[in-house]
């Protein structure tokens, strides 16, 4: 009998954000299949008799490709086994849940997302920069600086983005920081935009950088942030002075 992969958003990292369905399922399966980035407290979740097997992914390390990934959980369902497949943030927000989707439902494996709190959402809160105001922001965009390789052309259209929202939160872009903030500069975006990056979020060590979109490179080489981190761009990011707290507390969920 075939067994059933759940895609499962693992949350931003603070093993109080994952969801009640996520740790229900982590309690009864067989194996888990989990990114680098994921908490590695939440495998306390899974029974010791199941199989716990890595296929980090994080940008400029070796990595699983995803067709392995893919095959990997086609094969563990095929065998019998309730397979979760533990992936940061939420499944379907750049988290490649899609494409395992096709892949399950093509070889006719029953799967099931759970979604989680996305990083694009969490992070920011956690660094005390709400994504949208009725003063200052009114409208965001998630955008991902990583897109398939195989694409002929970039499907982000700069000249759009620059100020077609008021906030804009930029995913998997550690390495491009310094890129993305001159191409909005030179779309339009005025220099002076607040800007913040939060590294490790949500975590007891997380760290921001905040500044402006013509200075924010340069002080996050100051303050050594590095990935992963979450770049915010607007004018909520002038709120992290008021409502940010020098360190993030953890939500408690292993009782």
């Amino acid at each position: 009998m075939t067994g059933t992969v759940y895609l499962v958003g693992a949350g931003p990292g603070d093993p109080g954000l994952l969801t009640l369905r996520g740790r229900e399922l982590l309690a009864s399966c067989d194996a888990v299949v989990y990114d680098d980035l994921v908490n590695p407290v939440l495998l306390d979740f899974a029974p010791r008799s199941a199989e716990r097997i890595p296929v980090g992914r994080r940008a400029g390390l070796p990595c699983c490709s995803q067709d392995f990934i893919n095959d990997l959980l086609i094969d563990r369902a095929q065998s019998g086994m309730m397979v979760v497949r533990l992936k940061g943030g939420d499944p379907f927000l750049f988290g490649r849940g899609g494409e395992e989707a096709e892949a399950l439902s093509a070889a006719d494996v029953p799967w099931e997302v759970v979604p989680g709190v996305s990083s694009a959402l969490a992070v920011p809160a956690a660094a005390g920069i709400p994504l949208t105001h009725r003063r200052l922001a009114s409208s965001v965009a998630i955008v991902t600086a990583h897109e398939h390789p195989g694409k002929s052309e970039s499907r982000l259209r700069w000249e759009h983005l620059a100020n077609g929202a008021d906030t804009l939160v930029f995913l998997m872009g550690f390495s491009k920081l310094e890129e993305t903030a001159a191409r909005l500069i030179a779309y339009g975006r005025p220099a002076d935009t607040p800007a913040a990056v939060i590294q490790w979020g949500t975590y007891p060590h997380q760290r921001v950088a905040t500044g402006t979109l013509d200075d924010i490179a340069r002080r996050v080489r100051q303050a050594d942030l590095g990935p992963p981190a979450v770049l915010v761009v607007g004018e909520v990011v002038t709120l992290a002075a008021q409502l940010g707290r020098p360190v993030y507390e953890a939500l408690s969920c292993l009782s």
